[in-house]
């Protein structure tokens, strides 16, 4: 079996295969998702979220923080809370911080604190990442470098970033005592190894775990139908879903590609709770795609998995990789992940 390529396609068959058929007001296809919605077992449930939406609060973000957010890929984890974590000793984490890195990499030489490495870590706070008042602040790890080089005249480097949130993380503040700080969502870019040296030294400080969040089949599709729901007010990314297929000697995988005016118009044609997402709609959204797909290519992806959905909103991956593409929505996709996290942790 061939993983599917849409530019493999000719430009009659690419036109045939848009999900834009299921569109509401197209008679002929507004049939075929009335015998989709027929044959689609629903469990009863409540389960549902808020379409993602801009927070008051991120008024009080610094752009240029924002957009260095963007465009990235971060690695996710969970986190327990820190214990006796204080945001007035930032200066000091950072000074800290910097001498145990500097001796794990050195590996066990003793190192004095503030001596230069021509390597230093540095933690300052993201104002306005949050959801609410009460959740705690969240706040930026960084490891730069310095160019050894006179040419370069010192200018620093970053080599590794991570950041710690939280997004509406009521039921975990409820359950904890003053003494500790409730972040649980913490996303790492750079080196694994700087990864796994920072989270030594926090597990260490403020007795704490972290713990690689991974991102499941079930949740993938509940974040393709949250983001396709969102407006967006400019530039439109391509929707993509990718499904791993499992199979000897060695697994293959199916690419596809939507229109994002098409995919839209998918949802809304699902879409029956103005400004939230139920679990029928994800069901019947994600069901739509495997009919139409299984239609044209005789491939029942419902056999498959999903490991991968991008839209113009974010891209994530099942091992944890996400990548978050628009300011306006950062706080709720920050959102859905920290209920991830806590489900994890709690």
């Amino acid at each position: 079996m061939d993983s599917y390529d849409s530019s493999a396609m000719t430009p009659s068959e690419r036109a045939s295969s848009r999900p834009k058929d299921y569109a509401i007001g197209a008679t002929p296809l507004e049939k075929r998702l009335e015998s989709v919605r027929k044959q689609t077992t629903f469990v009863c449930t409540s389960h549902r979220k808020k379409i993602p939406e801009c927070s008051q609060l991120e008024e009080d973000i610094d752009p240029q923080k924002v957009a260095f957010l963007l465009h990235k890929q971060w690695t996710l984890y969970s986190l327990t809370p820190l214990y006796k974590f204080s945001y007035t000793n930032l200066k000091e984490y950072s000074r800290l911080l910097s001498a145990f890195m500097i001796a794990e990499k050195q590996k066990g030489i003793a190192v004095e604190v503030g001596e230069d490495f021509n390597v230093k870590v540095v933690f300052s706070t993201l104002l306005g990442v949050k959801g609410t008042q009460r959740d705690s602040e969240a706040f930026l790890v960084q490891i730069l470098s310095k160019s050894q080089l006179p040419s370069e005249n010192m200018k620093e480097k970053v080599l590794w970033t991570g950041w710690f949130c939280c997004i509406f993380g009521d039921s975990l503040l409820e359950t904890v005592t003053e003494e500790f700080t409730c972040l649980p969502l913490f996303l790492a870019n750079g080196a694994e190894s700087n990864t796994t040296i920072i989270g030594d030294w926090f597990q260490k400080t403020f007795d704490c775990c972290f713990c690689p969040l991974s991102i499941n089949a079930f949740n993938l599709s509940w974040m393709a139908a949250m983001w396709t729901a969102c407006k967006m007010d400019g530039y439109m990314a391509t929707t993509e879903f990718l499904w791993a297929v499992p199979c000897s000697p060695q697994s293959l995988d199916i690419s596809y590609a939507i229109h994002p005016e098409d995919a839209k118009a998918l949802w809304d044609s699902v879409h029956k709770t103005p400004g939230e997402v139920t679990q029928e709609e994800v069901d019947l959204f994600m069901d739509c795609l495997y009919s139409h797909f299984y239609r044209h290519f005789k491939i029942h992806l419902s056999a498959t998995r999903l490991v991968r959905v991008s839209t113009s909103v974010a891209s994530a991956h099942t091992d944890g990789k996400i990548k978050i593409r628009c300011h306006k929505y950062l706080i709720g996709v920050l959102a859905h992940l920290t209920e991830l996290a806590l489900l994890q942790i709690e």
